[in-house]
């Protein structure tokens, strides 16, 4: 016997749906922070207990809702946020479905109160079970308060589903940062089980990022902020030296909604490919804008996921910006481990210095016990000191340097020049140590027409044949001698690779094999693009021919790479496999020109590699990136001796 088709009644339809929207106490928290900024609100109360699974109270200072719409809000599809087909391709506000109070109420005991800014008193509307109960006046000020209590005690079954109280408030308060983070503008207070969690005033965008990401994350941010008259992208990103393992520090808000998305997250990796080690995630907080008709909203029932009607842009917009700042993470502009004294003290159990230690030394003398305290420190520049006293050489006594800085390169060279004619590189061994000589050159000029101290300082001595010894005008500087040269000439090849045109190399025979008709259909739409990096591809039914390949990559193998290449067009409409082997090749290259752990380096020798790294863009961080140099204050070194303790 046949079924028959009966319409489902509307509250199994409510529960289903609620099986989508609420899957958990964090889901209602996050539709109902969402109605409260799309109502304009400006200071939002957050009171959970048990999680959000026994209790969850949220009011805001919004516009509010007319009483005489108040029962019709917690009903499907009903919604003041659009009207037509046209509004939806161009959602503009955080909700828009209808769907979100709705499915809350289907499996809870909700309360909903309100009062607009012209109403006499408020209204006050109840659902137990999906229910509706009819409205009651209420004391209320302005705006609108939502209770849900007892999530899934209608559904048992689906309330097993639920983790301990303690799992499912660590979700509701991701929820709740993730919305606190995009609307910094907004104040929150937020309490558990009645316990303050948050107290959030309005404020800008890196006081709610310390706040809610850690100062950690702030001390060590880079801004960001790109535009392509279109499209616009700002906050901030982690340097490479403070990324972490976890992934639980990136945010992406696109016209203030948190989302995942893989078209973002590959440019960011893209942008960090050649700075950050490979087990390492970065961090980050970005905000990208853009006309509401350029991304599509409307893709998933929680709405964590969106599309955009022109990802490549998003792509190469997210790229320049992260690639453009984290080109400036050189000792000119940033530190390259913001807290090294910190981490240190940590390891050894130091505590931290209890006073300044600005004016506790007289530099110009000895030290006297009695004026320890109160003798105003005096800065003498770093590469003079009091007559008779050891000083190391500087670059502006030493023009010698030049000279030791060119034997400093000349035998790595003669490395790199076997390894570039094995891959058939083009690079010149006389052009590179001309170049670094030009730019030992440049140094010494530059540093003897100006008196400004460099960020590095001059070197005091090499410590067991690793690492360098410099002091600046705070503290010391430790440098990995091997790590900073290797960045050095990993960005001279770069700079060498990226001059010209990129060297083709065309096959003999055409390497031909078996592809997918995903991998063909790539080929066909991105084949200008693909002839722009040095491939020659060409479709051939169901197979792919190779017929030109980039002269780097010529002895590897060409097939794997085209293949991920490929695969990555396919999925996000960029790759970066082809730049990442080419860089992969020029970093090993650089590695085999770079000065060895244990070979002895003269005082000019070094420091003419601190004024290169000083010139060098992400001389910050090594091509795997670990750290180049780090920074200890004299405050540092003042806990680690207990110095006013």
């Amino acid at each position: 016997m046949t079924q028959r088709i009966l319409a489902l009644p509307d509250h199994l339809v409510n529960q289903i749906a609620a099986g989508e929207v609420v899957e958990r106490p964090a889901n209602a928290v996050k539709e109902i922070l969402e109605n409260a900024l799309d109502a304009g609100a400006t200071k939002i109360d957050i009171a959970l207990q048990q999680g959000g699974i026994k209790h969850i109270r949220i009011s805001d200072n919004g516009s509010g809702i007319d009483a005489d719409d108040l029962a019709l809000a917690l009903h499907r599809h009903a919604t003041s946020k659009i009207r037509s087909l046209g509004d939806l391709e161009s959602v503009a506000s955080m909700g828009f479905r209808g769907e979100g109070l709705a499915s809350i109420a289907a499996i809870s005991r909700l309360s909903l109160s309100s009062r607009p800014a012209d109403a006499a008193h408020a209204m006050s509307v109840t659902a137990i079970d999906g229910v509706v109960h009819a409205p009651t006046a209420i004391a209320h000020g302005l705006g609108t308060t939502v209770e849900v209590a007892d999530i899934y005690f209608n559904t048992p079954a689906r309330r097993k589903f639920l983790k301990s109280d303690s799992t499912e408030w660590a979700h509701c308060l991701v929820a709740i940062e993730r919305i606190a983070l995009s609307r910094p503008d907004v104040a929150f207070t937020v309490t558990h089980n009645q316990k303050s969690v948050y107290q959030l005033p309005a404020q800008n965008l890196s006081e709610r990022m310390a706040a809610i990401v850690g100062q950690d994350f702030a001390d060590a941010a880079l801004s960001i902020d790109g535009d392509n008259g279109l499209m616009h992208i700002h906050g901030f990103i982690a340097k490479p030296t403070y990324s972490k393992g976890k992934a639980d520090k990136q945010f992406v808000f696109v016209n203030g909604r948190f989302v995942r998305d893989k078209i973002v997250l590959h440019a960011v990796k893209q942008a960090y490919q050649d700075v950050l080690h490979l087990a390492l995630t970065p961090a980050f907080v970005l905000n990208i804008a853009l006309p509401p008709e350029q991304v599509d909203v409307n893709v998933h029932p929680t709405k964590s996921e969106v599309r955009f009607r022109d990802s490549q842009s998003i792509h190469r917009l997210v790229f320049h910006a992260l690639h453009q700042a984290l080109a400036q993470t050189d000792a000119t502009h940033t530190e390259s481990v913001n807290n090294a004294g910190k981490i240190l003290q940590q390891v050894l159990h130091t505590p931290a210095p209890t006073q300044p230690t600005q004016n506790r030394f007289d530099w110009s003398g000895a030290r006297s016990p009695s004026n320890e305290s109160a003798t105003a420190r005096t800065h003498t520049p770093v590469g003079s000191y009091a007559s008779g006293s050891s000083r190391p050489l500087s670059l502006r006594e030493s023009q010698a340097a030049l000279d030791t800085y060119a034997q400093l390169y000349q035998q790595p060279n003669k490395d790199l020049a076997d390894l570039q004619a094995a891959y058939g590189s083009t690079t010149s061994t006389d052009t590179a140590v001309s170049s670094d000589v030009s730019a030992a050159d440049n140094s010494v000029d530059t540093l003897a027409d100006s008196d400004n101290e460099h960020p590095l300082g001059y070197a005091l001595a090499q410590l067991l044949g690793i690492y360098i010894l410099a002091q600046s005008a705070d503290g010391l500087i430790l440098v990995d001698m091997h790590a900073a040269h290797e960045r050095v000439t990993y960005e001279k090849l770069k700079r060498q690779r990226d001059a010209g045109q990129l060297a083709t190399q065309q096959l003999l025979l055409p390497h031909s094999f078996a592809a997918s008709a995903m991998e063909v259909a790539s080929v066909e739409q991105f084949q200008d693009e693909l002839a722009d990096w040095g491939l020659e591809l060409s479709p051939l039914g169901t197979s792919i021919a190779i017929r030109a390949v980039p002269v780097l990559l010529a002895r590897g193998n060409v097939e794997a790479l085209v293949r991920d290449l490929l695969a990555e067009l396919a999925q996000v409409g960029n790759s970066d496999a082809l730049l990442a082997a080419e860089n992969q090749l020029l970093a090993t290259m650089a590695c085999h020109g770079s000065v060895r752990a244990g070979r002895q380096l003269t005082l000019p020798e070094m420091n003419a590699l601190l004024r290169d790294m000083e010139q060098t863009p992400r001389a910050n961080q090594c091509n795997h990136g670990r750290p180049t140099w780090v920074k200890l204050k004299l405050s540092d070194l003042d806990a680690l001796f207990l110095r006013g303790q």
